[in-house]
């Protein structure tokens, strides 16, 4: 049973960083492998990392990031989304867009998917868990789900050009959006949940 609950909440917590995946995918700057295994490994190692953290934390420290965490989440996710819809409008590269995958975006990228690991660290800590190994597999299915999401992405932005890139950057504003209303109204996440599987 340990082991069941354990892969839920991976694949739970590993959900923003597939989304995140595909829209960032969609950049011509994460076609290449490289890219493609820094981007997938990073995800993995914050959300694992984090949610050791969070386990070491204690409920202090959890507490006051947990005040602030969606709102950090949906700057850097709407941070990084606009840059993409700016760099996919334009007809010429712009020198001043970022790697997704390398530096500052990277770890922007890393810290908004996985600050709610930190939380589940916390509460992990409140029950009878092998904390290592549920860290473990929530990087490794982490790291899976996003070499998933960044495939899909580029897939789409070979198909359909740079205007996929787009639509990448408006997929990270509204992942930013939905950890914001949902950490403020949290009723609101079985209705977002709801409207997004009718319009799948």
């Amino acid at each position: 049973m340990q082991i069941f609950t354990t892969l839920l909440i991976s694949i739970g917590l590993a959900m923003d960083a597939f989304a995140v995946s595909i829209g960032v995918g969609t950049t011509d700057r994460s076609s290449d492998r490289g890219a493609v295994f820094r981007l997938a490994f990073h995800f993995g190692l914050f959300q694992g990392l984090m949610t050791f953290l969070g386990w070491l934390a204690g409920s202090t420290v959890a507490s006051l990031i947990a005040g602030i965490d969606h709102w950090v989440a949906m700057a850097l996710l709407a941070w990084v989304g606009v840059r993409m819809i700016l760099q996919g409008l334009s007809q010429e590269e712009q020198p001043g867009c970022p790697d997704p995958s390398r530096g500052g975006t990277l770890m922007m990228l890393c810290i908004a998917t996985s600050l709610d690991a930190m939380a589940v660290g916390l509460g992990l800590a409140m029950i009878n868990v092998d904390i290592l190994s549920a860290s473990l597999s929530i990087g490794f299915i982490t790291l899976g789900l996003s070499l998933l999401g960044l495939l899909l992405g580029s897939r789409l932005g070979r198909r359909f050009g740079r205007r996929m890139e787009v639509v990448g950057g408006i997929i990270l504003n509204l992942i930013g959006l939905r950890i914001l209303l949902t950490h403020l109204f949290p009723a609101l996440e079985p209705a977002l949940l709801t409207f997004i599987a009718f319009q799948a």
